[in-house]
């Protein structure tokens, strides 16, 4: 296996493959084998193309080639960030023919998340789609190459507008014969939605994915029959392989990529294209719910809608029958791999009320109390699984899996959840500390890093405030600097378009930016000096509590602020006593809802270098 990732113990890895859930099967060789079995059938359609899976083995060989033939070599890897396109899956299955590792990438990551994955991955190589929603991606490429030497090659869609750049068109040549990969290695990486640092890198084998996607795709009972419409970006988990794109394609059936999940263009193409199945984040859901009523789109081919990514609430999960005419299914996971599904026969209340069950047998689950004691069935505590899909290390981090992953190899996945009698899966909640803001999972710690980086903050926590349409908004606590005129550190407070712009400046994704800003005298601690987020998330969700509260009394040497030495202090360079300001002023963003709602991930771990605020905002 790559150097920097952890394998399954011999023993248990020689039980998978006796059992047979480990079959060995090569994922670069799978576009050759579908073509041998459906041919002409249609395996692609994106707009009006429309790609064979014959098409689609001949272009991931050529594709393949053209990879090799441009220096890529087998164990390299090569950060992949396509849209919703037919390239993206040629891409993704000729590097996996030609032994390298794609990254996969969404396309709403910038600068600071680029940087991080080329980095950490060591990526010799970067795939973008040139100018993409009136960003230019090719830019950014050859921005994070000049600082990393590792970072060689450079591939984009379209026009390059440099000699650096290799047009996508061009990776293409006559087919080589190339050696099978061994089933045991990494495949290729999907990110972590986590609390820590930036982006952490899940490697997923041959043989795990394969074992996923056969195996879902049976639950799913898929056939040739069926159209899967790709409305996530499909380099989410969820939408590559849940059964998603891969699962669908082993079955024959047709995947149609969608642009994005908009009820207009999504109920367009069920209609036009005869979807069966689709897979959405519960935000989605509710759009395409209220605007079911005011579509006439005939959505009567829909037979199941997977909703996934975040807690579906009842009331939501009870609409989908009646308003859209499909069964709906429950889905929780996460790429790290677990994987829980409602199935065909469970009664209405457990899959509008649970998450379903393991869709494996070999799935191993346990819910543990703050000491790592098991509970019985109905007491909520902290999930932990391992499985034949369920990693065993990140990529490169070995402090954190210590942490993440139990002596006997179980990970703790932070999610508050409960078992039932008959072993369905109930998620109450979770540990970790994120927003997820229409499906994607944001960082809190990430976004207060860099708030603090701006002029005039001396303190920042985020918490998550629900919304009726994205599930969650991001609400950032605030306490300002005082001006300080004999050391010219003072600034006014900024306004929430400032420090929007400011965010945005330092390459921090739009979905990431503070949905509403408040200014507080200061921050309420725990009795252990922490900052108290349960008070911060109530006040948040209720404009009418008194701001002026009472921190519980910390251990000797912390302030009302954050404590000296913590990371916050470190990162902000403040004082470790912020003064406080006269009064709160909460600053609020208009509501929008953003174009890609989508799962991400994220935190710096180390200090931020100062930004100003520009004079004249970016929106």
């Amino acid at each position: 296996m790559l150097e920097g990732c952890t394998p399954w113990p011999a023993a248990t890895a020689e039980r998978y493959r006796r059992e047979g859930l480990w079959d060995g099967t090569d994922l670069g060789s799978l576009p050759r084998v579908w073509a041998g079995r459906y041919g002409d059938a249609t395996a692609l359609v994106a707009g009006e193309e429309r790609v064979s899976y014959a098409e689609f083995a001949d272009r991931v060989d050529r594709r393949a080639a053209g990879f090799v033939r441009q220096g890529v070599l087998p164990g390299d890897r090569l950060v992949l960030q396509l849209p919703n396109v037919p390239e993206f899956v040629e891409v993704a299955f000729a590097l996996f023919r030609a032994g390298a590792k794609p990254v996969f990438s969404l396309t709403s990551h910038r600068a600071n998340e680029i940087r991080h994955l080329c980095a950490l991955s060591g990526a010799s190589g970067y795939v973008v789609p040139g100018v993409f929603r009136g960003f230019d991606h090719t830019a950014l490429a050859l921005e994070t190459a000049a600082g990393l030497p590792a970072l060689r090659r450079i591939f984009a869609q379209g026009e390059t507008g440099s000699p650096a750049v290799v047009p996508l068109e061009a990776v293409d040549a006559e087919p080589l014969e190339l050696p099978a990969n061994d089933p045991s290695d990494v495949a290729f990486f999907l990110l972590s939605g986590g609390t820590t640092a930036l982006p952490k890198l899940i490697p997923r084998t041959h043989d795990d994915y394969a074992y996923q996607t056969r195996t879902v795709a049976a639950l799913a009972g898929l056939t040739t029959d069926d159209v899967y419409l790709a409305a996530l970006p499909v380099e989410f988990n969820f939408t590559w392989g849940c059964p998603g794109v891969v699962g669908t394609l082993s079955a024959g059936g047709t995947v149609v990529l969608a642009p994005d999940p908009t009820a207009d263009d999504c109920f367009r193409l069920i209609e036009r294209e005869r979807v069966t199945l689709t897979s959405v984040v519960p935000t989605v859901a509710r759009l395409w719910l209220d605007e079911r009523e005011w579509s006439d789109a005939d959505l009567s081919s829909l037979k199941v809608l997977q909703i996934g990514g975040a807690r579906l609430e009842p009331e939501l999960a009870a609409r989908v029958g009646p308003e859209l005419g499909c069964r709906l299914q429950q889905v929780f996971g996460m790429a790290e791999g677990l994987l829980t599904m409602s199935r065909p026969d469970d009664d209405p209340d457990s899959v509008l009320h649970t998450q379903g069950r393991p869709v494996s047998p070999a799935d191993e689950l346990k819910i543990v109390d703050e000491r790592g004691a098991e509970v019985p069935p109905g007491v909520t505590g902290e999930l932990l699984t391992r499985g034949p899909y369920t990693l065993r290390g990140y990529y490169r981090a070995p402090e954190h899996n210590a942490r993440a992953f139990t002596e006997d190899g179980f990970y703790r996945t932070g999610d508050l959840a409960s078992l039932t009698e008959d072993g369905r899966l109930v998620v109450r909640g979770r540990l970790k500390d994120v927003v997820i803001r229409g499906g994607d999972k944001i960082a809190a710690g990430e976004v207060e890093a860099h708030l603090l980086t701006v002029p005039g903050i001396a303190a920042a926590a985020v918490v998550p405030v629900p919304d009726e349409f994205l599930g969650e908004r991001i609400y950032a606590f605030l306490v300002a600097r005082a001006d300080r005129e004999e050391t010219g550190a003072g600034a006014e407070r900024p306004s929430l378009p400032e420090l929007k712009a400011a965010l945005h400046a330092r390459g921090l994704a739009d979905y990431k930016l503070p949905d509403r800003a408040e200014f507080v005298p200061d921050l309420p601690l725990t009795p252990l000096g922490k900052i108290d987020k349960k008070v911060l998330a109530a006040a948040a969700a209720d404009p009418a509590l008194p701001r002026g509260w009472k921190s519980a009394e910390p251990p000797a040497g912390p302030s009302a602020g954050p404590s000296a030495g913590s990371p916050q202090a470190a990162l902000s360079g403040a004082a470790p006593d912020p003064v406080p300001v006269p009064s709160a002023a909460v600053l609020s963003a208009s509501a929008s809802v953003p174009s890609t709602p989508f799962p991400s991930l994220s935190v710096p771990s180390t200090p931020l270098p100062p930004v100003s605020v520009p004079s004249s905002p970016k929106r």
